[in-house]
């Protein structure tokens, strides 16, 4: 593989140069001429490391992914050429690769209705059948957010902590975020008996143009990359961690093929991660009493609440594991930065939080939402020790639904 590594500081460079000549809006074609060859040499792993220098560059993420586009249309050829062994199943890759196929059939049966409805529209013919059944194809698609949800919570804290290029993750997630507005916009738009085809030819359209290129940047891009570069001792964990999320649509994890996977990491890797957790039989000192990690675990993860820490150095340390979650948690995130763990679009309201507790200036911060019929109120709270010195961030999130609705009074002698 020797032909795609050599000269690849200049190759690197030279593509940089590229990104920055289509940003500037300069002639693409003289452009092309000039990286012809850096171009038809470029891996997987030079975009990954060109976007995130164009991140570090100071490039925000509106103008890159106004541009990351018409980049990638230029560099397809040398990515799907790059070799690279997709996954057999067992390892989460194969998973998620299979819950992309299973979403690119919704998306072909939803074509093929809108197909037919714009020509019996045009023809004066009842479309109804076919725009109910396109509309209930739209909405499946709303399960699909699972596959963004495990991509955000397991594979890009790995990859965080494999590369030191991983800021294209940024650009991603954003896409993602996207992608979840667009889908929330239809709940309305499909509201309507009789659709304004004009409006939905276009929403379609533009669904469409989200979903589909981010199939092709994880499977030519993504996954190749960290496959090469994230352990395979790292590969189980992410396993365990998506069967507790689960899988989209018929997408199934076969256990044989896991064990048998786990199997071959541990030979590869008999090397164990030291986790510096409490042995079982430690007492935890809470100076109001003396419990066992497990006594401790179980009731954080009784309390109906969802309760993340973060470290005075804005690393997550802890989350709790309450029976009803309605925020996507994975182990993956610990020991990852607060910020990673955001979209771009709200890295600075987390930065102005966590900045205003540690200054000093303020103890507490509150915010309500509504989400999936639940109304959910979110704290976040200044941790101190003793001398006031800043130790951290406690986010308590809580389904306050039920209790918005209390009236008058239910004493304990009324309880039954």
């Amino acid at each position: 593989m020797s032909e795609f590594i050599n000269n690849k500081e200049k190759r690197v460079e030279n593509l940089f140069a590229f990104c920055i000549g289509i940003i500037n809006r300069e002639n693409g074609k003289k452009l092309i001429e000039k990286h012809q060859f850096s171009i038809d040499q470029l891996t997987p792993h030079d975009v990954i490391e060109v976007v995130d220098k164009l991140i570090r560059t100071g490039i925000s993420t509106e103008v890159l992914k106004k541009n990351i586009g018409k980049i990638l249309n230029v560099f397809y050829k040398p990515i799907v050429q790059y070799p690279w062994k997709k996954p057999r199943e067992g390892p989460f890759w194969y998973y998620l690769i299979q819950e992309n196929r299973a979403v690119e059939k919704f998306l072909n049966e939803i074509k093929i209705s809108l197909k037919l409805i714009n020509k019996k529209a045009k023809l004066e013919e009842n479309y109804f059948d076919d725009y109910k059944k396109m509309r209930e194809n739209l909405l499946k698609l709303n399960e699909f957010i699972l596959h963004y949800d495990k991509k955000e919570n397991i594979l890009f804290p790995y990859i965080e902590k494999a590369f030191e290029d991983y800021r294209c993750l940024q650009i991603m997630w954003s896409f993602h975020d996207d992608i979840r507005k667009k889908l929330k916009e239809f709940d309305t738009i499909l509201q309507k008996e009789t659709p304004d085809l004009k409006e939905l030819n276009k929403e379609v359209a533009a669904l469409f143009f989200l979903i589909v290129p981010i199939i092709f940047r994880e499977e030519a891009i993504l996954f190749p990359v960290a496959l090469e570069r994230i352990a395979a001792k790292d590969f189980v964990q992410m396993n365990k961690e998506a069967e507790e999320l689960g899988y989209v649509y018929d997408v199934q994890s076969n256990q044989a093929d896991m064990d048998a996977f786990e199997e071959l990491a541990k030979m590869q890797n008999k090397h164990d991660k030291a986790t510096g957790n409490l042995k079982s039989g430690d007492i935890v000192d809470l100076e109001t009493g003396y419990l066992l990690p497990e006594q401790l675990k179980i009731m954080l993860n009784t309390l109906p609440l969802d309760i993340t820490y973060v470290d005075e150095n804005d690393v997550v340390r802890y989350f709790s594991s309450p029976k009803d979650r309605f925020f996507t948690r994975s182990k993956a995130i610990i020991g990852r930065t607060v910020q990673n763990c955001h979209p771009p679009e709200s890295i600075h309201v987390v930065d102005k939080i966590v900045n205003s507790f540690k200054s000093g200036e303020k103890d507490e911060a509150n915010f309500w939402i509504q989400m999936r019929g639940k109304f959910i109120l979110i704290r976040y709270f200044a941790l101190r020790d003793e001398k006031g010195n800043y130790k951290g961030t406690l986010e308590v999130s809580q389904d306050i639904t039920e209790i918005r609705k209390l009236e008058g009074e239910q004493r304990l002698l009324d309880w039954k």
